[in-house]
């Protein structure tokens, strides 16, 4: 969403301004000295970015299953699709449907305040269903990055047939490997999420998506909680 933009901007120059006392730094492949400041805020610059792109994305989990991510702009809107449910936001509403016993149920919520973004919790249960969002990423590259015993080290790759970066970082209890594309999409993540496995690699992008991925599933009972009561 774009209004994720002056945000993320801001979490990487706090994260800049606190590393930069640290002087920590790794090496790329081509021996060039990368500071853990720069790695951060390259990668957070590029999820950034692609808050404000049209695009979709399929992602292979692991056991066979897939999710997917569709961004559209004018309006704004993005819809995640996991095992089991699937979460919309909208400037109408922040929508989070849980499929169980042959039975979907799609819970509205008010849309995140303008100028504001979703908050992280508000992905917690894509999370927990195997699919990490970039906001979820952002998050977890920024404490690692702020954690003085951390390792973080740089790699580039093809995801897709896209070119990536990725860092691998290890810390302690919390190791994992994050990529992103040169267009700022999640590339790939490979680790530990609040103790659990967590493996979603891209195998298709497009930078056109199909409108119906907004849509709510067919059929599925809808609670809306958008109207408050004093």
């Amino acid at each position: 969403m774009p209004a994720a933009s002056t945000k993320l901007r801001v979490l990487a120059v706090s994260v800049i301004a606190s590393l930069t006392v640290t002087g920590c730094q790794t090496l790329d492949d081509a021996g060039r000295v990368v500071g853990r400041a720069d790695l951060v805020n390259d990668l957070a610059a590029r999820l950034d970015r692609a808050l404000e792109l049209t695009y979709s994305a399929d992602y292979q989990l692991p056991g066979g299953q897939s999710a997917s991510i569709a961004q559209a702009q004018d309006p704004a809107r993005s819809a995640y699709s996991y095992p089991g449910g699937k979460l919309t936001v909208t400037g109408e509403a922040t929508t989070q449907c849980e499929a169980t016993g042959g039975r979907t149920v799609c819970t509205l919520a008010p849309p995140p305040a303008a100028g504001s973004k979703p908050s992280v919790a508000v992905f917690a249960e894509a999370k927990r269903r195997g699919l990490i969002t970039p906001p979820v990423v952002v998050g977890m590259l920024t404490a690692a990055a702020l954690e003085p015993e951390a390792i973080i080290e740089q790699d580039d790759t093809t995801v897709a047939g896209h070119h990536a970066t990725c860092v691998d970082v290890d810390r302690a209890g919390d190791d994992f490997v994050a990529c992103v594309t040169t267009d700022g999409v999640l590339g790939s993540f490979t680790g530990q999420v609040d103790g659990e496995p967590v493996e979603v690699t891209l195998n298709r992008y497009s930078e056109t998506i199909d409108s119906s991925a907004f849509d709510l599933p067919p059929g599925a009972g809808i609670v809306d909680r958008r109207s408050t009561t004093s």
